[in-house]
């Protein structure tokens, strides 16, 4: 065996022994100065050090320190990585190290400082508590959960701890549990007004609305200028409906903070429920000239702008906004999106950017017992529109309709309880009718497995108030969505979306994340609607005594300008003919006269009807000759009102469910020869229309013929034709086998 010749080490020189004690004062002159505040000279003789030893570990560390202290956060974690590669062993360096990393913003390379650090003195709080904070900053919510347990188990009784545990509890929906932190934190520290601030979020999520509106309250009774409360407190009002006292609260917020770039949208939303659509789009105007990132909001903007028809470079907006979404950014909300693309594919893509943002935690995995035996297919409809609203105007009739020799059906009601007629008739209409606008998504969830429901029926999807986190949290083993969002869901959590072949012909099957449910048709209907017997006379209407009326009644952001266009054209060709629309600004109203003026058109020849009650509004269908309809976002349940009036409709389909519908409608009721596929079709047949007298009175009469003797207007039929679709769902699912396409024959 080889002998060890390992050299001694020398013994230092006199002159070497008198540096390091000249190094040692001034390391001590500087800790004193650095615990009396004095950083400058703290700073200064930490140099004087380093001109000694350039490798003194306590000098870089106490420069790291001073540095991060003073902000100076990239020269921090250069002295502290100096200190930590001369002394690797040493737990201060690295915890100091990731501190100066964390504020940095290099959190990743903090993460391993912290990790070190803990290997090295696994007993420290403060450790585990920043390491807990860089988790969350990376996104890891239940390791972050996880760290500051630890650090709670070594010292307990830290309120800071407690609120930020209770936010990562938050971010993982574990409400139940972040509340307790929260009350923890406040127990300890009763003027904390972050913690109820905090603990306000968890309360609104759970549907505890009274309670969150007194801790928000409390805050800011703790912190008057705290803007983040008041923007809180603003967006459970508006939640609630309360949406001129939510702007209010968004002014106090935007007072404290001017440059809050969330209270801005989140005061534009309300603006925008309000149909202040002008101070709408200022707001998201100042929203994203702070942040041009912020999220969704580009869409929303853009339909705010179709909402007043301020049709300024539009074209390339909406080419930005599929640009943006084509690249994955989170850009839109689905709704706004249907009506500025007609492409499937981009609209799916939306949905799906905008679910995985919304509900980033996976639900819990739950597991159904099997069916031990026959009974009833429970079906769980769940809408935030159990009220005088389009949605239940179409489907009333079919919940009445409902076979109960072979169904239970089940409402689940999270909106408000307006008491009109159509809430007293639907409460009637189901088995059980659960009013849950109280109760978090968790918990409606929850509640529906514990009454068994087998298919939960989504009836609301991507529109305003709907609650897509209760079917995120698996309300049922089949998952459906219907009527109100006229489109992919673009998620998992959802299986079927009942459609028909007119809508999602069978190449574009691939363009949908859902199953489809096809039936002979799609939309139910209520053949019991009343129309008002008044006959209007065009002078009650403002429209001129002679002449022939085109109408749409559809919505104004889904007017775009090539539809304007073609009803432009068509107006210069039908002389003395006039288009009667519903607009409900005057903003909107007046950019349509100006748009019609730059195409040659006399901007009197647009006639504005007002919103009248839903008797009189059908009535008044019968005053118009010609329904013309919009694309790439169709009329639905507004063609449905005109049918119903035996209005007839034109359209022109487009690649999308939303740019079927009328086409789907029109099949049902035997009118394929009113469906055309190109623009210049289109103008031509409503051009030949109008100049054919009896050509149109034929299609009127086929029109009332059709909708007594059509499935369209029959809801015991549809109610049978859909009841079909829940049994081959139902059949499949206890088979074992995974969701696929049904169809439902005639």
């Amino acid at each position: 065996m080889e002998p060890d010749f390992t050299t001694a080490p020398q013994p230092k020189t006199a002159e070497e022994l008198a540096a390091d004690m000249r190094a040692a004062a001034l390391l001590n002159e500087a800790a004193v100065a650095h615990n009396n505040g004095d950083l400058t000279r703290a700073q200064s003789l930490c140099r004087q050090v380093l001109e000694i030893n350039a490798a003194h570990p306590d000098a870089l560390q106490m420069l790291g320190a001073i540095a991060l202290r003073n902000g100076h956060f990239e020269e921090a974690a250069a002295a502290l990585a100096r200190a930590v590669a001369i002394y690797p062993l040493d737990a201060a360096s690295h915890y100091h190290h990731g501190r100066a990393l964390t504020a940095h913003g290099r959190h990743s390379e903090a993460l391993v400082a912290y990790d070190m650090c803990v290997r090295l003195q696994p007993g420290s709080a403060s450790v585990h508590t920043y390491r807990g904070h860089t988790l969350w900053l990376l996104k890891q919510p239940q390791a972050a959960v996880e760290s500051y347990g630890e650090s709670l188990r070594i010292k307990p009784g830290q309120a800071e701890v407690h609120n930020n545990r209770g936010v990562a509890l938050g971010a993982l929906a574990r409400h139940d549990e972040a509340i307790a932190d929260y009350n923890s934190a406040i127990a300890l520290k009763p003027d904390y007004a972050e913690a109820f601030n905090n603990r306000g979020l968890s309360r609104a999520t759970l549907g505890q609305n009274e309670e969150a509106f007194a801790d928000y309250d409390k805050a800011i009774a703790l912190k008057r200028t705290y803007f983040e409360a008041f923007n809180n407190r603003g967006n459970l009002l508006t939640a609630v409906g309360h949406h001129s006292a939510a702007i209010t609260s968004y002014d106090f917020a935007i007072k404290f903070k001017p440059d809050y770039a969330e209270a801005y949208g989140n005061r534009g939303r309300a603006r925008r429920l309000l149909k202040f659509y002008a101070a709408a789009l200022a707001d998201d105007d100042a929203a994203l000239k702070l942040n041009p990132d912020y999220p969704f909001l580009h869409g929303t903007r853009l339909h705010l702008k179709m909402m007043l028809c301020d049709w300024k470079s539009l074209d390339e907006l909406i080419a930005d906004l599929n640009d943006r979404v084509a690249r994955g950014e989170r850009a839109t909300a689905p709704f706004p999106f249907l009506a500025i693309t007609g492409e499937p594919n981009l609209q799916c893509k939306a949905a799906e950017i905008w679910t995985r943002a919304e509900h980033a935690v996976a639900a819990p995995r739950i597991e159904f017992q099997p069916l031990t035996g026959p009974r009833k297919i429970r079906i769980g409809y769940f809408s935030p529109d159990f009220k005088d609203h389009p949605v239940s105007i179409l489907t009333a009739g079919l919940f009445e309709a409902h076979d109960r020799e072979s169904f239970e059906i089940y409402a689940f009601s999270y909106g408000s309880d307006t008491q009109d007629a159509m809430r007293k008739r639907l409460e009637r209409a189901f088995d059980r009718f659960v009013d849950v606008r109280d109760r978090g998504d968790s918990e409606i969830a929850a509640l529906a497995r514990s009454m068994g429901i087998d298919i939960a029926v989504d009836l609301a999807g991507y529109t305003n108030d709907s609650r897509t986190g209760i079917f995120a949290q698996r309300p049922a083993p089949i998952q459906a969505t219907y009527i109100g969002y006229p489109g992919s869901m673009g998620t998992d959590f959802i299986d079927y979306i009942v459609a028909d072949s007119t809508l999602i012909p069978a190449e574009d099957r691939a363009l949908y994340a859902e199953k489809i449910a096809y039936l002979p048709n799609f939309q139910a209907n209520d053949g019991s609607r009343e129309i008002a017997k008044k006959e209007f006379t065009r002078a009650e209407l403002g429209l001129p005594e002679t002449g022939f009326v085109f109408c749409c009644f559809n919505n104004t952001f889904k007017i775009l300008p090539h539809i304007f266009e073609s009803w432009m054209n068509v107006l210069k060709r039908v002389p003395g003919s006039v288009l009667f629309l519903y607009a409900d600004t005057k903003e909107a109203t007046a950019n349509l006269k100006s748009e019609a003026i730059a195409r040659g058109v006399d901007a009197d020849r647009l006639i504005f009807g007002k919103r009248v009650a839903m008797p009189e509004y059908l009535a008044r269908f019968r005053a118009a000759d010609l329904f013309l309809d919009t694309l790439p976002f169709n009329a639905g349940t507004t063609a449905s009102d005109a049918l119903w009036a035996g209005l007839p409709i034109l359209t022109r389909t487009g690649e999308s469910f939303a740019g079927r519908m009328a086409a789907s409608l029109l099949k049902t009721l035997g009118l394929p020869e009113l469906i055309t596929t190109t623009q210049s079709a289109y103008e031509d047949l409503a051009v030949a229309l109008a100049g054919d007298p009896a050509r149109l009175t034929a299609i009127r009469q086929k029109v009332d013929r059709q909708k007594l003797a059509s499935p369209l207007f029959n809801a015991a039929v549809f109610a049978g034709h859909i009841e079909e679709s829940y049994r081959q769902m139902f059949a499949r699912h206890h088979a074992g086998l995974a969701p696929d396409h049904i169809y439902v024959e005639a």
